[in-house]
């Protein structure tokens, strides 16, 4: 990660000449690449856009604001990460930007050390998405935890949930790649979570593990779409299998054990 953060290029976007020479000089000290632009609408323009591994923009600039070019960029789907800096800090722009996704909100001057701070977060989060995130919903503490351990061994990112609620509270299931979800849970199980996906129309492969095999449980789960059923206590080579099979990693369909 170190080398690929090294090649990362970072875009200014600012109205002022001062500021675009000053930061693109401490970028590049910071072992950076940097690209300046005047204005969003040249960035924009320009096609070191989709090399840009993260974004610092002024939010006050003629023509398109910096917020304006934040919901363009949005409305695009290009999810370049973008620190906002501007010499007139208002609660309601900072809120408007950091509710949209910003890293952060940075008062002009700023120091190097909060400018570098923000990159590195910037970028710690453009190469982490790149790796499948797992979430585990169980309300056992000890396999929350044995369970996340695994498959952060395997080189995936963790997630852990001790109930279906929370997990749906957080947020996080539009950004899980698979969902291992216990059957039995307090309140909400894990057939019912797996239906309140469904009707939701979020579509995440689900590997279902229990204590308790039940045949009528087992059914209706990979009836459902489940990918896979797991017997509690599960091996290490069980569970990375499936997990391959559901990320796309592997050909495979899906299984009870």
């Amino acid at each position: 990660m170190e080398s690929e953060v090294a090649k990362a290029l970072i875009s200014i976007v600012d109205n002022d000449e001062s500021i675009r020479r000053t930061t693109t000089f401490l970028i590049e000290s910071f072992g950076f690449r940097a690209a300046a632009f005047e204005s969003a609408e040249d960035l924009l323009k320009s096609v070191r856009l989709h090399e840009t591994s993260c974004l610092i923009v002024d939010v006050q600039m003629p023509g398109m604001s910096g917020l304006q070019l934040q919901s363009q960029l949005a409305a695009e789907g290009i999810g370049i990460p973008i620190i906002f800096v501007t010499a007139y800090d208002d609660k309601g722009l900072r809120h408007q930007a950091k509710q949209a996704g910003a890293v952060a909100f940075l008062g002009k001057p700023f120091n190097d050390e909060e400018l570098l701070e923000g990159i590195r977060l910037a970028l710690r989060g453009t190469f982490e998405a790149t790796r499948d995130l797992i979430a585990v919903v169980d309300d056992d503490e000890s396999i929350r935890r044995t369970t996340t351990l695994l498959i952060e061994s395997f080189g995936f990112r963790a997630i852990a949930f001790e109930s279906a609620e929370s997990f749906l509270q957080s947020g996080q299931q539009h950004n899980t790649s698979c969902l291992i979800l216990d059957v039995r849970l307090p309140q909400m199980n894990g057939l019912q979570l797996q239906r309140e996906l469904a009707v939701a129309g979020c579509s995440i492969p689900i590997v279902f593990i229990t204590a308790y095999d039940d045949k009528e449980s087992r059914g209706r789960a990979m009836q459902a779409g489940a990918v896979a059923f797991l017997g509690k206590p599960f091996s290490d080579e069980q569970l990375l299998q499936i997990l391959r099979a559901a990320l796309g990693h592997d050909k495979g369909g899906s299984t009870s054990m």
